[in-house]
């Protein structure tokens, strides 16, 4: 098979789909790698890496995917990209769909096959190819979060940690599951007064065995909500629904009780996101503000640390990229159901029903579409 990774195109966006070691792992198993020049560069890998690895340089993206089997991505494929995938072309990369009709329509109308990272699961009921960057989100969001904070940009002006005699920030983490637990760490490792909120007692009493008296759990109730988001200097939405658009858990109307200048990270915002007065930026223009409060929705917040990510997802993606290649997608996704779970997109068929019900399109089994 030949497999084929442009350059990211997306504002920003540093991350590349293949690492060399990836290339040269998919070389060793026959198959031919073709990567779109400085593709690697913002995560540190130059063309030389990959030609020393076996990889076949070209000049445009066009090349890439007019003479690619399989395109392996980052982030979703955007306008222009989307106009380049044809039929039987399969299409490996984040995609998500539900707030997005647009590309939803563009996929389904190219005939490819999308295969979404963020839908791929494993025997522990996870998202082994989205915790990944997952973790990178959590622990960037208190951050970038602080930095929302300084006076500069429009926050509070409130230090995480506090000095002797000034108390430090509170901080509302809202999620208990990857993201939110990574927030929690880092947010709570610099000084910073630390709430999690969820509505598993079985994911509460985890967190309080592992990270007792590192921060705080609560129920995710509305009353407890509203009462802890009054008190906060950040919050940190961290909610995630598999392939489904992100719920709205704080409106417009909450953001009056808040503290002037607090800060809000959404880190569901590829989702969507979960605040009601969300809308997804950039890294050139990160933060503005509703009502006194500051946001932060950058939708690829992994792709400030692009040399991090990129490593991760790597390791992360390689033994199902292999397996498509390897295999075919088809009978990939017939050998591992977890694979199967990813397939969103088939030959103008929408595959994911969570997708489907966000969007109001109809769905087709994914186990029928792998028999044929």
């Amino acid at each position: 098979m030949k497999i084929g990774c442009p350059k990211e195109i997306k504002p920003q966006e540093f991350r590349v789909g293949m690492t060399p070691n990836a290339a040269q792992e998919a070389i060793s198993h026959g198959h031919k790698v073709v990567i779109e020049t400085m593709a690697g560069t913002g995560s540190g890998f130059d063309d030389a890496a990959y030609v020393a690895a076996g990889a076949t340089i070209v000049q445009t993206a066009e090349e890439v995917f007019a003479t690619a089997d399989m395109i392996v991505k980052v982030k979703e494929p955007q306008a222009i990209e989307r106009k380049m995938l044809r039929e039987d072309q399969i299409l490996f990369t984040y995609l998500h769909l539900a707030p997005d009709p647009d590309q939803t329509h563009d996929l389904l109308a190219s005939g490819c096959t999308a295969i979404a990272y963020e839908t791929v699961t494993d025997r522990a009921g996870g998202l082994p190819l989205l915790a990944p960057m997952s973790e990178v989100a959590g622990k960037l969001a208190p951050q970038v979060g602080s930095w929302t904070l300084q006076k500069a940009n429009g926050g509070r002006g409130v230090l995480m940690g506090g000095v002797p005699g000034v108390g430090p920030a509170q901080i509302v983490v809202i999620g208990g599951g990857v993201v939110g637990t990574h927030a929690a760490r880092v947010a709570a490792g610099m000084g910073a007064d630390v709430t999690v909120l969820d509505r598993s007692l079985a994911r509460m009493r985890y967190l309080d065995d592992v990270f007792g008296g590192v921060f705080k759990t609560s129920y995710a109730s509305a009353g407890n909500t509203s009462e802890l988001i009054a008190q906060a200097d950040m919050v940190i939405g961290a909610v995630l629904v598999p392939g489904a658009a992100a719920p709205k858990l704080v409106s417009r109307a909450q953001l009056s009780i808040m503290k002037p200048g607090a800060a809000i990270v959404d880190v569901a915002i590829d989702q969507g996101g979960c605040f009601e007065t969300s809308h997804a930026t950039t890294h050139q223009d990160p933060i503005y503000e509703v009502d006194g409060i500051m946001h932060y929705c950058v939708a690829n917040m992994p792709g400030a640390v692009a040399r991090t990510s990129t490593i991760a997802l790597g390791n992360a993606t390689m033994p199902f990229l292999l397996a498509l290649a390897d295999k075919g997608w088809k009978q990939a996704c017939r050998d591992d159901e977890h694979l199967m779970n990813g397939l969103n997109v088939h030959a103008g068929q929408l595959t994911y029903y969570a997708v489907g019900k966000a969007l109001g399109i109809d769905v087709v089994s994914p186990q029928l579409v792998i028999k044929g």
